[in-house]
């Protein structure tokens, strides 16, 4: 019975983490996507999943979740040296300077909210120059008993959702199109996971070119929705 509980209790601040409602400022970001919208690279349903899909196959599964991963191994095993330098590869990766703001405040706000909640390594990264929405996580799932394969699930799923979220606003689309798409998203997480978990160090890095155009573009946009 404790054990069930304990995987219950896991399950439910996982959905907690990764649910639209957390006070840490996601839906405020796009990555990229408004600018895409804004020069017509993106115009409808199928166009937005292209580019939603294409960027989980890329960044997701051979930069975020690899990354990810290690940094929970990391709070495990109680390597902060790690963490920081993980951390330091993912903020490294990024391709424009709005990519690294939006990973370091997101990263700095779910930490305020983890200390808030009485999560005591939160202490150790609030106020470090290299946090980031990956480390913050981690340390959440860890902390709360998430199993690894749970916590990079949860990680891409929130992603995935976020950038639905954002194409439903900016094409716009119905809230229907936007159910298809998660649809599809879904279909492909599992798998996508589990390859990024098998990768090894010399194998984690990503080039997504039109991810670095269009966000380090938008960073100068004359009207726009969202921060990034």
């Amino acid at each position: 019975m404790t054990s069930d509980l304990t995987t219950h209790s896991a399950m439910l601040n996982l959905l907690r983490l990764t649910s639209p409602s957390l006070p840490i400022g996601a839906f405020a970001y796009s990555q990229g996507l408004e600018f895409a919208c804004d020069q017509e690279w993106i115009t409808d349903e199928q166009s937005a999943l292209n580019w939603i899909s294409g960027l989980m196959r890329n960044t997701q599964t051979y930069l975020e979740i690899p990354i990810l991963m290690r940094l929970y191994n990391a709070w495990q095993s109680n390597e902060f040296e790690k963490v920081e330098y993980w951390s330091k590869y993912l903020l490294a990766s990024r391709e424009a300077r709005e990519l690294r703001d939006e990973d370091h405040y997101i990263g700095k706000a779910l930490s305020k909210l983890l200390l808030d909640l009485e999560v005591p390594q939160a202490h150790d990264i609030i106020n470090t120059p290299y946090i980031t929405y990956a480390t913050a996580f981690s340390l959440a799932a860890y902390h709360w008993q998430v199993s690894e394969s749970d916590c990079c699930t949860g990680y891409v799923w929130a992603w995935c959702e976020n950038q639905v979220n954002a194409a439903i606003k900016l094409i716009p689309l119905g809230q229907t199109a936007g159910q298809r798409m998660l649809t599809s998203l879904i279909n492909q997480i599992p798998d996508l996971v589990q390859t990024g978990m098998q990768l090894d160090d010399d194998e984690i890095g990503s080039t997504a070119v039109g991810l670095g155009i269009s966000s380090a573009n938008h960073e100068t946009q004359y009207s726009r929705l969202f921060r990034s």
